[in-house]
This record gives structure tokens, C-alpha cells and sequence, in this order.
């Protein structure tokens, strides 16, 4: 089984986690909790009425949980390296290795630099539809592809693209995750 190492826990990590492992691809975000997301309110988020981005994130943390990411809180990645097998991610403690990286550190661009990611006029860094950088099988999200439009259901959209990218990899065919009420009954248990 391959495995997907997100650095970063807001909306774009937590999204690309949920869409991986869901799918069966094992995931761990790396999260140090430095979010914008705690500075936002969101009403402008489908489906969010209105909401403290602190309490998103708790939902969209306990939904990642439920689905089992390995979810390493407060855990800062100081290094990624590509290698032959995949990529090498440092932490202060430890050294983990990953089939697939999704980097989404918002518009700190410093890992991505270092992994030899290109970048664009813009300064920031150059992706393709499905969020994958010019190093094979790295992906960049969120805050960190775009100049201005940082925005949390974007991020999140982001996110999602670039795991259902490593799908397709995965599967060696177009992957949709589009789930039924019968996907939700198999889950959750059926709606009362």
C-alpha cells in the first residue's frame, strides 16, 4: 500500500488526508497547528452557514481521526528530500519516508524550495490542474500555488485535486470519489 505524507493540517492537508486514506492509501499529516484558519470566520464556505475557523478545524480534524490519518499534532517538518523510492521527511525527533508528498504549508514556500520544486514569476510554486509540482509525485496546495487567493474552500478543493491525482497513480486508471447513501450507510450506519 502506498503511502501519502501531508506537511500541513489546515484545509488543503486535511483535505488531500481525508480523500487518500478514505480511499485506502495510508496517510500522515505533519501539523504544527499554525493555521490561518484561527484567524477566520467562515460564511463563505459552501454548506458552512457561519462559523469560527477554530471549530472547522476541530470538525475536520475529528473527521480525518475517523477515518484513521495518522495525525502527528504539533509535529514540524524541517526537511523533505526526494529519493529513489519516494521522499524522505525530518522531524525533530525522527525520519519517515513516503511514496507521495503533498506539501501544504500555506505561503511558507521554504520545503518546496528545497525539494527543487519550480516556481513561477509569481514566486510561488508551479503546479499543474491536479496540484503535482515538476519533482514527480510531490504536490503543492493551497496558499502555496497561488499569489492572493488564499481561501479555505479553495485550499481545500486544492487538497482534494492533488490526492485524487495520487489515486489515478495509484489505481492506473481515473479515479472519482463520489460517494452514494448507500457509501454513507456503509460507514455510518443507515439514517434514522
Amino acid at each position: 500500500m502506498a503511502d501519502v505524507h501531508v506537511v500541513g493540517g489546515g484545509p488543503a492537508g486535511l483535505s488531500a488526508a481525508l480523500f487518500a486514506q478514505k480511499n485506502g492509501l495510508e496517510t500522515t499529516v505533519f501539523d504544527t497547528d499554525g493555521t490561518w484558519m484561527h484567524k477566520a470566520h467562515l460564511f463563505n464556505y459552501l454548506g458552512v452557514g457561519s462559523q469560527d475557523g477554530s471549530a472547522f478545524m476541530e470538525t475536520a480534524r475529528t473527521q480525518v481521526d475517523s477515518f484513521g490519518v495518522d495525525r502527528k499534532q504539533g509535529t514540524e517538518v524541517t526537511g523533505v528530500e526526494q529519493t529513489d523510492g519516494g521522499f524522505e521527511i525530518t522531524t525533530e525527533d525522527d525520519t519517515h519516508h513516503a511514496d507521495y508528498l503533498v506539501l501544504a504549508t500555506g505561503a511558507n514556500r521554504t520545503l518546496a524550495e528545497s525539494l527543487g520544486c519550480e516556481m513561477t514569476d509569481e514566486d510561488v510554486v508551479d503546479v499543474d490542474v491536479t496540484m503535482e509540482t515538476s519533482v514527480d509525485d510531490a504536490y503543492a496546495t493551497g496558499g502555496m500555488v497561488r499569489a492572493e487567493e488564499w481561501q479555505a474552500v479553495i485550499s481545500a478543493g486544492d487538497g482534494a485535486a492533488a490526492a485524487l491525482n495520487i489515486l489515478t497513480k495509484e489505481k492506473g486508471e481515473h479515479f472519482h470519489d463520489f460517494d452514494t447513501p448507500a457509501d454513507a450507510d456503509a460507514v455510518f450506519g443507515p439514517e434514522e
